[in-house]
């Protein structure tokens, strides 16, 4: 069966633009039903329109990464992630039968992947694919270097994460501080999305952390962390529906 019906989520617009020239080169009767840059934008689509026949996905968007969009609204169509750096996801997407593309995207590339499509009519399960990408058990604990020994740091213990010069650091509710060896971004695959939000690009919060949230400028919102009065913890105005949503769960 020929694919003719795909949905394109990504959020620059150079790599859209190319993916949909690559995609009608391809094959000239698709029909773009949808290009979509948020995970706001992708939640609103799925929740009012039929499924597609694929969706072309980038793992991470502007407002979050995209795995939260399967948290929110049920896709029953085969996904093919695009990707430029995410080596974990990538080996993952491979166990389970489901395409990826590493930008920038070749044309051959894609063509194999239709043809995939094509050929095995693939209609797995999104659960199936997010055993693999996300952990089965999220993180209660970090193993951390103290002295000439190790010490154990519980995620109860954990107010907030943040990233400064490079390095992640978690604050805990004591007012220390401890540095942990990894990315922002792998920790938000790590961590239970019901109690962490990731608010912006250098924070990921606990809920009990949160002490106050206010309106802000141009839309956005401003949380005050308890014991914390110094820091200035910002959600976009795009993001704030997902942020509202998730408080309020």
């Amino acid at each position: 069966m020929k694919v003719k019906k795909i949905v394109i989520i990504e959020d620059e617009k150079p790599n859209s633009d190319r993916l949909k020239r690559l995609l009608i080169e391809l094959r000239p009767d698709i029909e773009i039903l949808a290009i979509l840059d948020s995970v706001k934008g992708a939640i609103n689509w799925f929740s009012q329109h039929l499924a597609p026949d694929l969706v072309m996905m980038d793992v991470r968007l502007a407002d979050g990464i995209s795995f939260e969009i399967f948290n929110q609204v049920k896709i029953e169509c085969p996904v093919v992630f695009t990707t430029a750096y995410d080596e974990y996801a990538v080996k993952a997407f491979k166990y389970n039968s489901i395409d990826y593309l590493l930008k920038p995207i070749e044309k051959d590339e894609l063509e194999l992947a239709l043809n995939k499509f094509e050929s095995q009519m693939l209609r797995p399960s999104i659960e199936n694919l997010l055993q693999y990408i996300q952990p089965k058990e999220y993180r209660t604990r970090f193993l951390l270097p103290y002295r000439d020994s190790y010490k154990t740091v519980l995620i109860h213990e954990i107010a907030f994460f943040y990233s400064e010069l490079n390095i992640t650091y978690a604050k805990l509710y004591t007012g220390e501080k401890e540095v942990i060896p990894q990315t922002l971004e792998n920790l938000e695959l790590q961590l239970n999305p019901k109690e962490f939000f990731r608010t912006n690009r250098k924070y990921i919060v606990h809920l009990n952390a949160i002490q106050k949230v206010h309106n802000y400028f141009n839309g956005k919102l401003k949380i005050d962390l308890k014991n914390n009065p110094q820091e200035e913890v910002l959600i976009s105005r795009e993001k704030k529906p997902l942020f509202k949503t998730w408080m309020d769960y």
